[in-house]
């Protein structure tokens, strides 16, 4: 009954404000893509920003790997080993899959090969964040991580910064802490505690759900990034030009 009227309140009161940064810097970079350009939603799961590029030639490449639903996939295949020719693709979307790669380094690399001399990228990753999509779930990145391996694999990075607010970060742990908590007084140990921290917990519950609610949804209208760490960090990056060879 607690865990319904719970459930009921958080749907009315919580808003994933990940998602609605991550619309917005989908759209900004679709804006950017001309018409015609071909473009790769790499690890693109089931596609939820293929309308936004109607105006280019959208193409998509995935495993397929784990029990969720996946939109219409033109490559199933390895990231690490796209069968594509070099330079194939003018701008890459990479959302929310570099965390799900074993071998992060070398997905970057093979995504470079693809992706033309001066192509852009769209990366959003994970800094903090639950595991998800067992058992293939390998890294979480800071701006640091981002930076090398981006510069490693042969790209120059135009944007580095925060995906949410802080806000977006609390709300987010907020919200899994009212999930998580138990009810149960086996939970607690033994002494009073046992007792006393179930009723207890149902109060916690309700407050963090309310909390979690209200920070969510300050996070969706102002990016608080003067403190505290990120959900995510998005990064746009382009493909610098192959060395010039040198004269014989």
């Amino acid at each position: 009954m607690v865990d319904r009227l719970l459930g009921r309140l958080r749907r009315l009161t919580y808003k994933n404000s990940s998602r609605v940064h991550m619309q917005r810097v989908n759209e900004a970079f679709a804006r950017s893509v001309p018409a015609g350009a071909r473009v790769l939603d790499a690890g693109a799961g089931s596609c939820p920003y293929r309308e936004l590029f109607d105006h280019a030639v959208y193409e998509s490449a995935d495993l397929q790997g784990v029990d969720k639903p996946y939109g219409e996939i033109t490559y199933c295949c390895d990231l690490r080993n796209i069968p594509v020719e070099d330079g194939t693709f003018d701008f890459i979307l990479f959302n929310q899959t570099l965390e799900h790669m074993a071998e992060p380094q070398a997905a970057l690399k093979e995504l470079a090969r693809v992706l033309k001399p001066g192509g852009r990228l769209l990366c959003t990753a994970p800094l903090f964040y639950e595991e998800h999509e067992a058992p293939h779930d390998y890294f979480r990145f800071t701006q640091f991580a981002h930076r090398y391996l981006f510069e490693e694999a042969g790209f120059e990075i135009e944007r580095l910064e925060w995906l949410e607010g802080y806000l977006g970060t609390l709300a987010h742990q907020l919200d899994r802490a009212a999930i998580a908590l138990p009810y149960h007084a086996s939970a607690y140990g033994l002494g009073a505690s046992r007792w006393l921290m179930p009723p207890t917990a149902v109060s916690i519950k309700l407050l963090f759900t309310l909390l979690s609610g209200l920070m969510s949804r300050l996070d969706a209208r102002h990016r608080f990034t003067d403190a505290g760490y990120p959900k995510n960090y998005v990064v746009v990056a382009r493909r610098l030009p192959e060395p010039a060879t040198p004269a014989t």
